[in-house]
């Protein structure tokens, strides 16, 4: 190709660096011109063998992006970028509005997690590694927080001649489908894509045109349950109060806990569960991003459904659990009571200490509340584990282990489909990632057979040139 002045905003080539084959560890680096943008930037999360790839390094310099663009907050998405930061990215990281204010929540304290995990791991003994080290700290991202740069939802923006654009997805607070033009052509990457009828986000925006297409696959060989997860939520409460038990929650800081605090509230008024049941959310993140996005919709009330007297109820919906010390008090409690704590996957944070206190029970009931990915403990409870492994050792599991999958912040394929029906004309050809094998290849099937379009998955690493 000559360097002519258009050849030189050509998009020329994507390289898939994660969520290929599972759901997590989101990064795409697009070349389009002289321009190196990394969109997403996350850890892995699961399986020993995807975990191990966060210390791995990059096929590139950290200093050779131009710019790196955000989805949105969840760390599977966001969780890199202090280690980007600390091997020499020093330039912009594009967001939304509402992904700066979490991930201003969310990554440092991600950061002192993996400080209080390695300094728990020493002192316990149970590590592997002589000493065992975070991979960063929360130092590490306080600074990464100063190279964020939050933009409109609809406002152009221009990375040296490539121009970018936010809509907003629907998934969480903030979260964006994000387009790319250069030199006449378009590529769109889908981030998560939130539900067509949320409880509290609005459906994601229809996007027309695209000639590449990165489409996420979380749900793409499910259909999400039609029952109401109200009366299923209903029924676990009822039944774990009925026996004296502890229904806990493992849960996603930001958007799934919000969605269970109007949610429970709603059953209490209702009468469908006892309004005097004690609820503690045990997670300063998930009581910060609950402050964020009260604040938030009460500034930008288009992008999410509920009334703002329906937004401000989540602040009064359970006890906020903030010091190590209520923490602990919270397991030598005895039931009935409901407490949501993090993580969403149990992978990480205070509902680990939880599960094993509560986890050998059979009066308690652990309560999943959306997708669990393979290798995760979560995903190995749902799938019918007798035991799981915390701080080195076995934890029995007699507690009842229920799922409300319809609860998840994803859409389901046929969601997906809905959406993807929203383009003018096919794209030349559409990349599926973000899902599990089985997931992505479902939906690889559907999307050929419903709509006629070119699709593939990628490969973890795979190098795929743009005509």
């Amino acid at each position: 190709m000559k360097n002519t002045p258009a050849a030189k905003k050509t998009l020329r080539e994507l390289q898939f660096l994660g969520a290929t084959g599972t759901v997590t560890g989101s990064k795409t680096l697009v070349c389009a011109g002289e321009a190196r943008l990394l969109i997403d930037c996350g850890l892995f999360q699961g399986y020993k063998q995807l975990r191990l790839r966060n210390w791995a390094p990059l096929p590139f310099a950290p200093d050779s992006l131009s710019a790196v663009v955000l989805t949105h907050a969840h760390i599977d998405h966001s969780g890199y970028l202090p280690l980007l930061v600390r091997n020499g990215f020093k330039g912009k990281v594009w967001c939304s509005e509402g992904t700066r204010d979490l991930c201003r929540i969310m990554l440092p304290d991600a950061g002192r997690l993996q400080e209080e995990e390695a300094d728990y791991a020493n002192r316990r003994g149970f590590s592997r590694h002589k000493p065992a080290l975070p991979l960063y700290t929360e130092q590490d991202a306080k600074r990464a927080l100063k190279l964020l740069h939050p933009v409109d939802f609809g406002a152009p923006f221009d990375v040296q001649a490539v121009a970018i654009s936010l809509h907003p997805s629907g998934h969480i607070l903030g979260a964006s489908t994000v387009s790319l033009d250069a030199g006449g052509a378009r590529i769109v990457f889908s981030g998560d894509l939130g539900r067509m009828e949320d409880a509290i986000m609005a459906a994601p925006e229809p996007i027309r045109r695209a000639d590449y297409l990165v489409v996420e696959s979380t749900y793409g060989n499910r259909r999400h349950d039609a029952a109401d997860p109200l009366e299923k939520l209903a029924g676990v409460i009822r039944t774990t109060f009925d026996r004296g038990g502890v229904v806990l929650i493992p849960a996603f800081a930001v958007g799934r806990t919000q969605t269970l605090l109007y949610f429970i509230q709603q059953l209490k008024d209702r009468g469908s569960i006892p309004a005097n049941l004690p609820v503690f959310l045990n997670s300063p993140m998930a009581t910060k991003a609950t402050e964020a996005t009260i604040h938030y919709c009460e500034r930008r009330p288009g992008e999410q459904r509920l009334t703002k007297h329906q937004i401000a109820q989540m602040a009064h919906t359970a006890t906020f659990v903030d010091s190590p010390e209520e923490s602990r008090r919270l397991n030598a409690r005895s039931g009935p009571m409901i407490i949501i704590a993090g993580s969403g996957m149990a992978t990480g944070g205070r509902v680990v200490h939880h599960l094993k206190t509560f986890a050998p029970d059979p009066r308690n009931t652990v309560l999943f509340a959306g997708f669990q990915a393979a290798g995760t403990r979560g995903g190995a409870m749902v799938a019918g584990a007798t035991s799981i492994k915390i701080h080195g050792e076995y934890v029995p599991v007699r507690a009842q282990v229920e799922s409300i999958e319809n609860l998840s912040a994803h859409a389901d394929a046929a969601e997906i489909l809905q959406w993807l029906r929203g383009f003018e004309r096919p794209p030349r050809e559409t990349f599926i990632n973000h899902g599990e094998p089985a997931a992505a290849d479902a939906l690889r099937r559907d999307i050929e057979e419903a709509l006629g379009w070119k699709c593939r998955v990628p490969d973890y690493m795979e190098t795929v040139p743009l005509q």
